[in-house]
């Protein structure tokens, strides 16, 4: 009877541990290997570097830029200061939470305190699903133009040139909003500055 047993369960033993190699090694590692040849810098998460090789941070991962001189990211609920990859997510406060609602007033007195005026883009007050947005819409940025311009001493104009430069459409024109991405952006910033102040 254990022998029969056995028996019927060798098949069952057998396609598990085909399932478990197939799925779990071989898929994995070919998916890789053509990720690695294909699209190498997607693959290995967006790192940019700086001119020296240093790593400074992920196109696909948002990080707390502060400093007027940058194009601020929209605001995370990731960790207890934001911006955390490790803890990724959202406040999850309903519609009418109060604490929703004072954030939020918090985030506009902000901006127009910094000088931004008429009605403020849904991603300058609120925080994302992720915490982790890298991107702005276009209006958010734009909006934030006049501050950045002041702080490094150029012309607004320049600067929203940049922005609309910076810009990604959707793809095929209709997959995907319009968005500017805020690390790349605060490179091509730096890099303008360094040219323009050199």
């Amino acid at each position: 009877m254990f022998t029969e047993t056995l028996r019927a369960l060798r098949p069952t033993a057998v396609l598990l541990l085909l399932v478990t190699l197939v799925t779990g090694l071989l898929y994995p590692a070919a998916i890789t290997g053509i990720a690695q040849g294909l699209l190498p810098v997607q693959a290995n998460g967006s790192i940019l570097s700086d001119t020296r090789g240093n790593p400074v941070g992920s196109a696909l991962i948002a990080q707390n830029f502060t400093g007027a001189r940058y194009l601020h990211p929209r605001p995370s609920a990731a960790g207890k200061d934001g911006y955390n990859a490790s803890a990724s997510a959202a406040t999850n406060l309903a519609p009418g939470s109060k604490d929703l609602r004072d954030a939020i007033a918090k985030r506009v007195s902000t901006a127009r305190a910094e000088g931004m005026t008429g009605d403020l883009p849904a991603d300058l007050v609120t925080t994302s699903a992720s915490g982790l947005d890298p991107d702005l819409s276009p209006e958010a940025a734009f909006l934030q133009a006049p501050r950045i311009a002041k702080a490094r001493g150029l012309d607004v104009a320049k600067v929203k040139s940049l922005i609309a430069d910076q810009t990604e459409h959707p793809v095929l024109g209709i997959i995907g909003e319009p968005h500017v991405n805020v690390l790349l952006f605060n490179r091509q910033l730096d890099t303008l500055s360094a040219t323009t102040t050199g």
